[in-house]
């Protein structure tokens, strides 16, 4: 993950606040403070006096645990601990299940510029929706120029160079029930280790351009049910115009790739014709590739049986 990428706190409570009930405290002069890590930190070890362990670009979660351990130092040395962490340039503190902060936290966070956060909820459910938010936020992401949707519940990108009729495909294909996700512009983001997601912008989120009838609204003529936010994208397949001295694949023992972000995926090459129903030929794909995952290769099964009769 790149280091430019991060969120800032003033970020996290605007979009997540209600999600994870939080609440600033004090601090508000910090809260442009950057986070720049999806993992959360526990500063048990920094609580005990081990400094070097802490991450200031991490969120730095306080539970009970850590509040238990706070309340039972004399105040001097809990002066010390405090003081020390809130020095420590970091982005932010959340303290968990609604508790009070320790005696001293609050004037140090807003001395020190560190938002201090509170939420109502336990600390395993926090951190794993922040840890969900921060990976979808951080996300190292590009857009590529095609359509997504979900075939099946399959995530699959139709690309091809502008005007091979990805859009009006992709029509067909809402028209036959599936999801849009995605048309003209798909923005392609890495989750944590090698998963694709895509996902289009909000501006021109469930909108398809036809060429010659305009741009149309695909949620309010087809209903919620022909749209998703996003989705994993494990399939590619690209329209290309059908040239009669090329060579196409007709076996389908031949299997290619494309990369994106360092991480490949299945793709497929799909001439495109008159009197080829592109629709049905997308289903077919798609079907014939959730197949060969369940260990059922048609191609391969025919091409054995076929050596076997020579």
């Amino acid at each position: 993950m790149p280091d430019s990428k991060f969120i800032t706190v003033r970020k996290l409570l605007k979009e997540r606040s209600d999600y994870l009930q939080l609440e600033l405290l004090c601090g508000e002069s910090g809260l442009d403070n950057k986070i720049l890590k999806t993992r959360i930190q526990r500063p048990g070890l920094a609580l005990s006096g081990f400094m070097d362990k802490l991450d200031p670009e991490r969120v730095q979660v306080l539970g009970s645990t850590e509040l238990d351990y706070l309340a039972s130092l004399d105040k001097k040395r809990l002066k010390e601990i405090l003081s020390a962490i809130t020095n420590f340039s970091l982005c932010c503190i959340l303290i968990t299940k609604g508790l009070d902060p320790p005696p001293g936290l609050k004037e140090l966070g807003k001395r020190n510029r560190v938002p201090i956060l509170r939420s109502g909820l336990q600390s395993s459910i926090l951190i794993r929706r922040l840890i969900d938010y921060l990976e979808e936020s951080l996300a190292e992401e590009i857009s590529v120029h095609g359509a997504l949707l979900d075939l099946f519940g399959l995530g699959v990108l139709i690309l091809g160079k502008s005007g091979i009729g990805k859009s009006e495909c992709a029509l067909e294909l809402v028209d036959r029930g599936h999801q849009l996700v995605a048309d003209d512009i798909v923005r392609i983001s890495l989750w944590p280790p090698n998963t694709l997601i895509g996902s289009g912008y909000d501006l021109t989120r469930y909108h398809l351009e036809i060429r010659g009838l305009g741009i149309i609204d695909i949620k309010e003529l087809f209903g919620v049910a022909s749209i998703r936010d996003k989705i994993k994208i494990e399939l590619a397949i690209e329209l290309e115009e059908w040239k009669k001295l090329l060579e196409y694949n007709r076996t389908g023992l031949d299997e290619d790739a494309i990369e994106f972000l360092g991480v490949q995926i299945p793709m497929i090459r799909m001439p495109v014709a008159p009197g080829r129903n592109m629709a049905v030929i997308f289903e077919v794909a798609v079907r014939n590739y959730l197949l060969k995952q369940e260990g059922t290769h048609s191609a391969k099964e025919l091409d054995k049986k076929l050596r076997l009769n020579k």
